[in-house]
């Protein structure tokens, strides 16, 4: 690993860089906001590009491009209805920042801080404590997450422990590209995710409540489907999103790691295989995406460039009593593993 300053934040905080090699890939990461700067990995012809969306420089960064590009986002990813929830009767309300819900923590979540990082074996951590009332969050919450390379493998071991009972959701927000993140769109990618079920979304992508199948719509990647074949489709989930952002529930007990998704693009023959232990993985096509920020070899980030793979709990977890536990405790430990493995075919 090699560790380099790449530049201040705006209250003149100095940020790390931090490369990690195995010999096959390479695996770029910062402690603001324990961002996934980039992964380049070879394709079938041993062509070397960058497969996540990501920037050069800090100041994309510092700026909050737009999309969440590889942070790590919380304290609750996703989406709270209108910013509210109550735990054992007292009401919270989180600043709003996304239409009338709270997205990925609030207007300055996990992803807006500078962490503390320390040298593991194969890789790095970061640490960050969030105070008690940060975005209206009851609890001093202790977050960590340890980025590991080892192969073409890499590896994301969440934990968290708070004061007070508190909601958590954490998880990272990498937009990927097997094409490389200068050369087109993902519609020709093939999703597969090993999801029986999903949470429909109404008003604001906040999911109704209901777990329903995916059995006969066009959200069914129980086998592999290319991306762009159903993405217009006259379907109303397809249409109120702009394409696909829907949580699935991942097959297997939550708890135990298993695959959520694989991933190919034909054509460069680059694959993406994800494994967690979170009970969700929410896939994104990029829909929100505007182009209004410039990404490496000066590629534009248009809609639909990348696609997320995000495991999680299940939005707006805290207002819906079917949906898994997102309460965090005094006295318990938060523990998550999404393991990112690349390959070519």
């Amino acid at each position: 690993m090699k560790k380099s300053l790449w530049g201040k934040t705006k209250e003149g905080v100095d940020v790390q860089l931090f490369t990690l090699t195995s010999g096959e890939i390479e695996v770029r990461l910062t402690d603001f906001g324990a961002h996934l700067v980039s992964v380049r990995t070879p394709d079938r012809k041993g062509k070397v590009a960058d497969v996540v969306l990501g920037f050069d420089s800090l100041e994309p960064y510092v700026k909050g491009a737009n999309g969440y590009q590889g942070a790590v986002v919380g304290r609750f990813a996703n989406r709270i209805a209108k910013g509210q929830f109550t735990i054992d009767g007292t009401f919270y309300q989180i600043p709003v920042n996304n239409g009338p819900n709270a997205l990925h923590g609030g207007p300055v979540g996990f992803d807006r801080a500078v962490w503390k990082a320390e040298e593991v074996a194969n890789g790095v951590e970061f640490a960050h404590v969030s105070p008690d009332g940060d975005m209206g969050f009851p609890g001093t919450l202790t977050a960590k997450v340890r980025y590991t390379l080892a192969g073409t493998t890499l590896r994301l071991d969440y934990s968290a422990t708070t004061d007070k009972a508190t909601v958590l959701n954490l998880t990272n927000h990498s937009y990927f590209n097997l094409r490389g993140d200068d050369d087109g769109d993902i519609l020709g990618h093939v999703v597969e995710l090993s999801a029986d079920r999903y949470t429909p979304a109404g008003s604001g992508q906040i999911p109704t409540g209901e777990i329903a199948t995916v059995a006969g719509t066009p959200l069914d990647f129980r086998t592999p489907q290319v991306v762009g074949a159903r993405i217009n489709d006259d379907f109303e989930q397809l249409t109120m999103a702009r394409g696909y952002d829907h949580n699935f529930v991942v097959s297997g007990a939550a708890g135990t790691l298993r695959r959520a998704a694989r991933v190919s693009e034909p054509e460069r023959g680059r694959t993406l295989t994800v494994e967690t232990t979170e009970p969700g993985v929410q896939f994104y096509s990029g829909n929100f995406l505007n182009g209004t920020v410039t990404g490496r070899y000066g590629k534009k980030y248009e809609p639909r460039m990348g696609l997320c793979l995000e495991t999680q709990v299940f939005p707006d977890a805290p207002n819906h009593g079917n949906f898994p536990n997102s309460v965090l405790r005094p006295g318990e430990t938060f523990k998550s593993t999404t393991v990112f493995t690349f390959g070519v075919e």
